[in-house]
């Protein structure tokens, strides 16, 4: 047996010093103060008043395998995920070729039982025209469906009225949309282009992809999670307008319709594109500061239920080329935890909102069984953050397979020392175990 000792804990809603005591992959005991009555049998850890907090639970991931494994790979980016205090990630469906089949579900499953450092689970993708494998997925152990009602690769958009409404009425799991409207963003692209060719200045991204294709997505599937009483899921909410569609009068368990935010939308504005250039540019689009401290408030106020990354790696070749062909997306999961902590230094969110919102909040949402909180009983997934020992993102110290990061030459001030998954210490102060793998998550439906 493990004992974490002389450790604040930060765990629904409370701070105390205390211990935690782990057998196996679980939580065996939690302690308030100090402990005398334990054998010489376990093997204690002095944390030395550091906080422990539940592992993160990231909701949406890109980790690019199959088919895109030059940009990332589930082995790459679940060891970056480990580094940053992500235990557990749910990976999206947009790879090559996209997950739209049990059998290529299958197949993300199975991979990541041979290669992933931290516990997972995958989307399956929802296209116009697969509803039959769609109603197939195994609600017990599949985190969701994605739906992409805005751009995505390949046969992922779904824009058809009939499709969109039958997986809104017949799905009895999660939905978790990207919403973006398809002909705003187009008719927006199509003027720049005749402007400027394909060399859009790239401060013109949230013109492209506006406030009124987020919002006019994000209603519509509001509306139809409304008129079918489906359980609908928002992701990376970039605007204020969106903010309004969603409640905080209601406990979590009890919503039909939540929301998340990612943490560049809550880190960056849109004056980051002047200095960043497309290493800020994600889909939907970083926009205005007053978005940004909207969204901020909203967390705070129960409007957004969960923190997330969209963690979506691409090369630096790629990020390099003009507007049109640069891709949209960035790696996150490494630097997530503390840059949401920044904001705690600020004064700005607290210690309990974080792990409320990254741990707690996605375990209720999802329904995972025994993970995101600290509890007897519970896998040992725990996070070591020491909240005062600054360090800066260096090309040395970043773990994403594509070797750059939006947060390079940011000085931290808290750090992740260490992680630990089902029991086991993974990640300890830059050095991470590969000879234990994560599991796949369960979930309580």
């Amino acid at each position: 047996m493990l004992l974490l000792e002389n450790a604040h804990i930060v765990n629904e809603g409370e701070i105390w010093k205390g211990a935690i005591l782990i057998n196996g992959d679980k939580i065996e005991k939690i302690y308030h103060g100090d402990v005398n009555d334990l054998n010489d049998n376990v093997h204690r850890i002095d944390l030395k008043g550091k906080y422990v907090m539940p592992g993160m639970i990231d909701d949406q991931v890109h980790f690019r395998e199959p088919g895109l494994t030059h940009k990332a790979d589930i082995q790459s980016e679940s060891r970056a995920a480990v580094a940053g205090g992500i235990t557990s990630f749910m990976e999206m469906p947009n790879t090559k070729p996209q997950t739209l089949t049990q059998e290529l579900l299958a197949e993300k499953f199975d991979r990541a039982s041979e290669v992933s450092v931290a516990n997972y689970s995958f989307f399956m993708g929802a296209s116009n025209d697969n509803l039959d494998e769609v109603l197939a997925t195994d609600v017990k152990n599949v985190c969701g469906l994605k739906v992409f009602m805005g751009s995505s690769t390949g046969n992922m958009l779904v824009d058809s009225e009939q499709a969109l409404s039958n997986i809104f009425s017949k799905s009895k799991m999660l939905i978790a949309t990207h919403c973006e409207e398809e002909a705003i963003v187009r008719g927006n692209l199509q003027e720049h282009i005749a402007k400027y060719g394909d060399d859009i200045p790239i401060q013109n991204h949230p013109v492209i992809r506006s406030r009124e294709a987020c919002y006019a997505s994000s209603s519509k599937a509001v509306e139809l999670a409304k008129k079918f009483g489906t359980r609908l899921h928002i992701l990376h909410i970039s605007t204020k307008e969106e903010l309004d569609l969603f409640q905080n009068d209601l406990p979590l368990r009890d919503k039909r319709i939540t929301s998340e935010a990612c943490a560049h939308h809550l880190f960056f504005d849109e004056s980051a594109y002047m200095t960043k250039g497309s290493h800020v540019k994600w889909n939907p689009a970083v926009k205005g500061i007053d978005d940004r401290n909207a969204i901020r408030e909203a967390v705070k106020d129960g409007r957004i239920d969960v923190l997330a990354t969209d963690h979506a790696p691409h090369t630096l070749e790629e990020k390099a080329n003009p507007y049109t062909s640069a891709p949209s997306g960035g790696p996150l999961v490494q630097h997530a935890l503390v840059s949401f902590l920044e904001l705690y230094h600020q004064g700005i969110w607290s210690l309990e909102l974080i792990v409320e919102k990254m741990a707690h909040n996605v375990a209720t949402c999802f329904q995972i069984k025994k993970r995101g909180f600290i509890r007897e009983g519970y896998f040992a997934d725990l996070v070591v953050v020491d909240l005062n020992s600054p360090w800066t993102v260096t090309k040395e110290n970043i773990l994403y397979k594509c070797a750059w990061s939006p947060f390079e030459d940011y000085q931290f001030t808290s750090k992740v020392e260490y992680t630990f998954v089902n029991g086991k210490l993974i990640y300890e102060n830059g050095m991470i175990r590969d000879d234990h793998k994560g599991n796949s998550l369960q979930f309580d439906r």
